[in-house]
């Protein structure tokens, strides 16, 4: 029996020592590389690491690739060019609001604020309990949103298709309308619980984060609750992904299906171009697919640290911020005073024979990525290839038996899929 030793594998070091048992890495050759910040906290305008932030906690983007970083402890909002040049958006002036950019003082909160681009190009910022649109010109306006004097220090804040801004606040997701200043409750009773449910015949227990999709479905860091909830265009409420449990649980992570995964901490979430939701962990970066899948895109649930490299080995000390952005994930790491990215790179590359054999049977033993799904592919001739199997893999070496090849001569190869 013979064997094309050939496997197209996304090229990905491996975590030093394994994944954790509960940490599943579904990387697709992510890389995790320093984009505008030097690690030493202060402030100062430049090009790319030649900059300083403090403590930035929030990130987004507009059409033209720019991003805006709420630099929480500089009181002030940086903007940063697709080529990494850094400069003072807003913020940081005596002047009171209304008022243009650098010439006010935005409100200052010791947690930070929400943040959110809308598809007119307005920067939305929630801070210090107000509600401020900032224009394409800088020009900053507070707004008349209605917001419940017991709302959480750290809020969630994103749009619609319709530019409708959404936010979290006293238990409850409220719906404010630009064109005519009114804010609605658009889910929850404000009462303390996990009921999911329509409109305000549900519970939250501290809402924070949001995000909302293509479709116009909220996304809910249910904080109190340690849940990911999502709510309908028609208000209905449904809890996607987490575990109830006690507020207070550290190191209490694990990646899987829905209510099989568990999530300490989620500081910021949003949405990729496919429609999976990217969350901001703190020390982690995860994605929960369409299917609901809970995966680790990079970082560790249980190290801290500033550690560039591929997903299992970079470290991130308090990541707070995460925005997309042509195809690019960018993260606000407070503790670290950096901005970093997530990059991809789809090339296949051909992979030494020594992590693909074909045992007696013939039974094949691919060595790979640990819960990565492999296309077993098979020829009689070296030139027309036909899928024999999908399997995702439970272990490495992994061992596969084709039970269609007695009595024949067959070559085969493996593909790891995206």
């Amino acid at each position: 029996m013979k064997a094309l030793h050939l496997l197209f594998l996304l090229l990905m070091a491996r975590a030093v020592g394994g994944p954790a048992v509960a940490q599943d890495y579904d990387t697709n050759n992510v890389f995790v590389q320093p984009f505008a910040g030097s690690g030493f906290y202060g402030y100062y305008d430049g090009q790319g690491v030649l900059t300083m932030f403090n403590a930035p906690s929030a990130i987004a983007a507009d059409a033209s690739g720019n991003l805006f970083v709420l630099d929480s402890s500089n009181n002030r909002i940086r903007k940063i060019t697709p080529g990494g040049t850094v400069t003072t958006f807003a913020g940081g002036g005596n002047g009171s609001l209304p008022g243009f950019g650098t010439n006010v003082a935005l409100p200052y909160n010791y947690y930070g604020g929400a943040m959110t681009m809308d598809h007119a190009n307005n920067l939305w910022l929630l801070i210090g309990g107000s509600l401020l649109r900032i224009g394409p010109d800088a020009f900053v306006a507070p707004q008349n949103a209605s917001i419940p004097s017991n709302y959480s220090p750290a809020l969630g804040l994103c749009v619609d298709a319709a530019n409708n801004v959404y936010y979290s606040a006293g238990n409850q997701i409220f719906r404010y309308n630009p064109s005519n200043s009114q804010s609605e409750v658009f889910a929850g009773s404000g009462n303390l619980g996990a009921s999911d449910g329509n409109w305000i015949f549900t519970s939250f227990n501290n809402p924070t984060a949001l995000a909302a999709d293509a479709a116009n479905t909220i996304y809910v860091w249910d904080s109190g609750n340690r849940l990911i909830r999502r709510i309908s265009q028609n208000r209905d409420v449904e809890t996607i992904a987490g575990t109830n449990s006690p507020q207070y649980c550290y190191n209490c992570d694990a990646d899987g299906f829905g209510s099989q995964a568990q999530f300490s901490l989620v500081n910021a979430m949003c949405i990729d171009s496919v429609g999976n939701l990217l969350l901001a962990c703190g020390t982690s970066i995860r994605r929960l697919s369409v299917a609901t899948n809970v995966t680790t895109l990079a970082g560790s649930f249980t190290q801290a640290g500033y550690t560039n490299g591929s997903g299992a080995v970079a470290r991130f000390t308090n990541a707070r911020g995460i925005g997309v952005s042509a195809g690019t994930i960018f993260i606000a790491d407070s503790g670290d005073h950096r901005i970093r990215k997530l990059v991809f790179d789809p090339s296949p590359q051909i992979v030494p024979a020594t992590n693909l054999s074909l045992q007696i049977l013939p039974r094949l033993q691919i060595t790979g990525e640990v819960g990565r799904t492999y296309r077993i592919e098979s020829s009689s001739n070296l030139t027309n290839w036909s899928a024999a199997a999908d399997v995702r893999l439970t272990s490495t070496p992994y061992f596969w038996l084709d039970e269609n090849a007695y009595g024949q001569t067959r070559y085969y190869r493996a593909v790891l899929l995206p």
